[in-house]
This record gives C-alpha cells, sequence and structure tokens, in this order.
C-alpha cells in the first residue's frame, strides 16, 4: 500500500498493468496530479485485492456445494 501512495505509477506496473501505469505517471508528474494518482493506484490495489478473496470464497463455496 505504501508503493501505491509513494509511487503509484509503479504500482500499477508491478501489477501488469503497463498502459495504465504510464497514464498514472503522466498525471503524477505534476504536484496537483499526485494525489488523485495515489489514490486511484491505492483504490486499484483494494480493488485487485478483494476480487482475489471473492475469487477465493467461490471456490470454497463451490467446493462445498459438492
Amino acid at each position: 500500500m505504501l508503493l501505491a501512495i509513494l509511487l503509484p505509477f509503479l504500482s500499477f506496473i508491478l501489477r501488469g498493468k503497463i498502459i495504465t501505469g504510464i497514464i498514472c505517471f503522466i498525471l503524477q508528474i505534476t504536484i496537483l496530479g499526485w494525489i488523485p494518482a495515489a489514490i486511484w493506484a491505492a483504490l486499484s490495489l483494494q480493488n485487485s485485492r478483494a476480487e482475489k478473496r471473492n475469487e477465493k470464497l467461490i471456490r470454497a463455496v463451490e467446493k462445498g456445494k459438492l
């Protein structure tokens, strides 16, 4: 999470979202754009983690039904 706030573009690139990382970098190079870029990266990271948790729960529920 700290990486998403300090270097938002790198957070996207490390997760394989290269184009999004480049767009975020362009936004980030302005001082005023840094805050929205950091918020965007942090929210995206949280959503990604939530998706993984949900997929894991769905697999567990499906496994229990069989």
